[in-house]
């Protein structure tokens, strides 16, 4: 069953303050930081599973398989992106059936025309309004727990306006949605907007290098937001570390003091290394 602390978090005015996590070295570092939850990424996954776009390539299985890994192995609660749930409403229902057993305990599901494209880049189209209020009815329906929350997102504001993306999200919240995701506003003052006219728990995608402005978990907090993920933050501080690690041991043919690594004892501990060790002083003769 699902972990109940995200909606007890928000039903108490805490706020919750989620980092994008794409792969299970991420994931466990994540989790050892103390968030109140962790944000599976489809964008980082999808990049980091199949080296693809996130632009409707990755099946259901593709990220159940990832998702049901990371949960497997931490313990903060997670919240994962299903995009458009993978299909009509019969792919809806058991894409949160599958996302629930897995141990998710929020699922984020948008308003996208299939194949969808990643948030904050450019000509995504939306489903008629009627259509996404069709597939909260059934994600609401198909859940097994009230503690397993639905994340209905918008992707209109880009292409339709912040008014039809604020419409949009009223009647989300109308149809069952437990928190309101409204994809991609341009300015704070249309945040403030989407907090003054929206009455639902909100969730704000900060993502750097975005078309949101970024704005620290104190100010969305005060604005009226509860929940933040930070879903690039991860893998592109990967891409930079990568790319200065590899570019300074192909310049130097060995890696330098110019390149920062992470503690290699502390990696091992990280792994899970010392219950291997302990469980070979037990029972093996080594």
């Amino acid at each position: 069953m699902p972990d109940a602390s995200i909606r007890k978090a928000i039903q108490n005015g805490d706020f919750v303050l989620a980092p994008g996590v794409f792969e299970l070295i991420s994931a466990l570092i994540a989790d050892r930081a103390g968030f109140p939850a962790l944000y599976v990424t489809g964008y980082g996954t999808v990049a980091s599973a199949l080296g693809l776009p996130d632009a409707g390539l990755a099946t259901y299985s593709d990220m159940l398989n990832r998702i049901s890994l990371i949960c497997e192995r931490t313990t903060t609660p997670v919240i994962a992106d299903a995009d458009t749930g993978y299909g009509g409403l019969l792919n809806v229902a058991h894409t949160v059936r599958g996302y629930e057993q897995a141990g998710v305990t929020a699922i984020q599901l948008e308003d996208q025309e299939f194949p969808k494209k990643c948030g904050h880049t450019p000509n995504r189209r939306v489903v008629p309004l009627n259509d996404m209020l069709k597939k909260i009815e059934v994600a609401v329906d198909s859940r097994r727990s009230d503690d397993f929350l639905i994340i209905a997102r918008t992707d209109s504001r880009t292409g339709m306006g912040i008014d039809e993306a604020i419409k949009r999200g009223q009647a989300f919240a109308r149809a069952g949605a437990d928190v309101v995701f409204v994809e991609s506003p341009e300015s704070e003052e249309e945040m403030k907007r989407i907090a003054g006219e929206i009455d639902a728990p909100l969730f704000a995608n900060m993502v750097n290098g975005g078309r949101t402005p970024l704005l620290s978990a104190d100010r969305l907090k005060e604005l009226g937001f509860a929940i933040a993920i930070h879903p690039a933050v991860g893998f592109l501080a990967m891409g930079a570390a990568l790319e200065k690690a590899y570019g300074d041991l192909k310049t130097h043919g060995e890696t330098t003091e110019a390149v920062e690594l992470y503690d290699f004892a502390r990696m091992n501990e990280v792994m899970g290394f010392p219950a291997v060790w302990e469980f070979e002083k037990k029972y093996a003769q080594v």
